[in-house]
């Protein structure tokens, strides 16, 4: 069986978030499904994930690692979270554990005999194991997607925004002021928004870790 295929034997939850006065956690609404999460890094780690076409599932507490720690004691860890892309992906699954910076850089010595755990248990599998902190998640890329929710539930006709895709569609790739010039000339900021809402609806694509400006390049969502 394909080690990436979303077919693959499912995972259940290895351990429960609980509420906390230290983090924000909550439920993420990720494609019909509700993922938990125990701070805004994993919120927002759960957020690029959604935005991600060839990310299909995600697991949030995935498995329970035994592992000896430093102090020669045995302990349990388990990862944030399991993350399957598409068959079309060339992408293994990975293992994920969400981390802030200041805190992996502080703690790493302590918490390298787990991430060691973790790391072998997903190489076994041919998976692969990642620490994700803020370098990772936030950035221009979160900040365009974040940007984008405001656009995704509006409103707008059909017609006007089959031509756009029409376009794009015809051209390869567009940019952003063509289409505005060819579409909503003397109307731009009412242009933008639909051109917003194309992507944020994922009918339009475009590199999202790229500044929204007037040059921004999109073509056809695959």
């Amino acid at each position: 069986m394909d080690s990436n295929s979303c077919n693959q034997p499912k995972f259940s939850v290895a351990r429960r978030i609980k509420s906390t006065r230290r983090s924000l956690s909550g439920v993420y609404a990720f494609r019909g499904e509700a993922i938990a999460y125990e701070s805004t890094l994993e919120r927002d780690f759960l957020q690029r994930m959604d935005f991600n076409r060839s990310v299909v599932t995600v697991v949030s507490q995935p498995v329970k690692l035994e592992f000896v720690a430093r102090n020669g004691r045995k302990y349990s860890y388990t990862p944030d979270f399991l993350v399957h892309h598409s068959l079309r992906s060339s992408r293994r699954p990975m293992l994920i554990e969400v981390k802030p910076e200041e805190e992996w850089r502080e703690n790493w010595r302590e918490w390298l005999p787990k991430w060691k755990a973790a790391w072998r248990f997903a190489a076994e599998r041919g998976w692969c194991f990642h620490i994700s902190d803020e370098s990772r998640i936030r950035g221009v890329a979160l900040q365009n997607i974040q940007y984008l929710e405001r656009f995704k539930r509006a409103d707008y006709l059909d017609v006007d925004l089959d031509a756009v895709v029409r376009t794009v569609a015809e051209m390869g790739i567009a940019p952003f002021q063509y289409l505005l010039a060819r579409h909503f000339s003397g109307f731009e900021a009412m242009g933008a928004s639909h051109l917003f809402h194309l992507i944020a609806t994922r009918q339009l694509d475009c590199d999202i870790r790229e500044p929204f400006t007037d040059s921004l390049e999109l073509w056809v969502a695959e």
